[in-house]
């Protein structure tokens, strides 16, 4: 696999495009359009939150029959928890069959931004018609149209091969708070052109989430409306993808890198954060228990104000793993913090070990954490992504809807 320019125009016959329409008060892109040239196979995944932004279930229904032709997608405005949500975004997707060829049960819908807040069409309805203009090899700027408080855009393509043919993936994605596993990420658009029926594409997806975006925990709160589509046009003419094996193996492997690559972006542009932390678990008696420590540790608050500090207080690491709810031997335990400025052991069977503080201090002051758990208890192991706390995120979050 080669990482490649181009996000999701990448892939044979997509085009994107990103405007301003003045859904935001600010003066920002806000309104987003990805399209395939042909009918593509589709898949999704969305929050497992009770409550569910409108648009989650007006894509749901477009895509039960496994097919899609485009994504349209707003920020500034979650439209959730609004009475008319979802004639908000069936009005979107008529949007787009009115200024595309595209029928308005094959498009994809998707919202973020202020929950509660009332959607209104007018400024979707008076932007479209520069938003269809400017389909184009425009990923970045639907990259950008997507963010909200995210101070990075997030975008990303590959290539590989599948039965001699080059096969291409492009993506873009948002996400800097609200974001904890349970889904786990905001929005996320993935678009290939590979050839895989609706039923491998959906395996693939679901699969390849649960080591990557599941495993992402920024704040601890699971979105509204988080979703994850992939539209898979097959333009690429390798064998069409219908059932395991190789070909299906190499496409997974592929998506699942993506959204590696992915999930730690959001980690890292986590709201406020200033470090990008990883607690990778080793030594587990199982993957689930690997997981759990993972995610316990990641999403501790006290370790997280300690890496923002880069103060090597690793008993906030003990104490995430004890009530984790994993089976562990505690006395078994050792922690480790690592990064570009070397590596450091702080405990060794679940007792603190003499070590540098200077040398800790040094290797915290990074920007890429490692917390590094060894359980001595089995073979597993598991990986999670989160960030540090900081006194910013408070201040983004005690001021989101101003």
């Amino acid at each position: 696999m080669n990482y490649i320019s181009g996000g999701v125009c990448a892939p044979k016959g997509f085009l994107a495009s990103g405007i301003c329409c003045g859904i935001r008060k600010s003066n920002k892109k806000d309104l987003a359009l990805i399209v395939s040239e042909k009918k593509a196979a589709a898949a999704g995944v969305y929050t497992k939150n009770l409550v569910k932004g409108a648009p989650i279930i007006v894509t749901q229904k477009n895509i039960a029959d496994g097919y899609a032709r485009a994504i349209i997608v707003n920020s500034g405005n979650a439209n959730t928890c609004n009475a008319n949500g979802i004639e908000i975004a069936e009005g979107m997707c008529g949007l787009v069959e009115k200024f595309t060829d595209v029928n308005s049960s094959d498009v994809i819908v998707a919202s973020t931004g202020v929950i509660g807040q009332k959607l209104s069409l007018e400024p979707i309805e008076r932007g479209i018609p520069s938003l269809v203009a400017g389909l184009g090899d425009n990923s970045e700027d639907a990259a950008t149209a997507i963010m909200t408080t995210d101070t990075s855009k997030k975008e990303v393509a590959l290539e590989f091969c599948l039965g001699g043919k080059q096969v291409r993936i492009g993506a873009i994605a948002k996400g800097s708070g609200m974001i904890h596993p349970d889904m786990a990420t905001m929005l996320v658009f993935v678009t290939t052109d590979a050839a895989i029926s609706p039923e491998m594409l959906q395996k693939a997806l679901t699969e390849s989430i649960q080591d990557t975006f599941n495993m992402i925990s920024i704040d601890r709160d699971t979105s509204t409306n988080d979703t994850m589509v992939v539209l898979a046009n097959g333009m690429a003419e390798n064998e069409c993808i219908v059932a395991d094996g190789g070909d299906f193996d190499a496409f997974k492997a592929a998506l699942t890198e993506i959204s590696l690559k992915l999930s730690r972006l959001i980690a890292k542009d986590g709201e406020g954060a200033t470090k990008l932390l990883e607690c990778t678990v080793s030594g587990a008696k199982s993957k689930e228990d690997a997981k759990k420590i993972a995610k316990s540790v990641i999403c501790s608050l006290l370790l997280k104000c300690a890496m923002f500090g880069s103060d090597a207080n690793w008993g906030r690491v003990l104490c995430a793993i004890g009530y984790s709810g994993a089976d562990v031997d505690v006395n078994k335990v050792a922690v480790g913090f690592k990064s570009d400025a070397g590596e450091i052991s702080v405990c060794r069977n679940g007792g603190g070990i003499a070590f540098s503080e200077e040398k800790a201090k040094e290797v915290l002051s990074c920007g890429e954490i490692i917390i590094d758990v060894s359980l001595g208890d089995g073979e597993a192991c598991a990986t999670a992504f989160g960030c540090d706390l900081t006194y910013n995120y408070v201040k983004i979050n005690g001021d989101y809807r101003s």
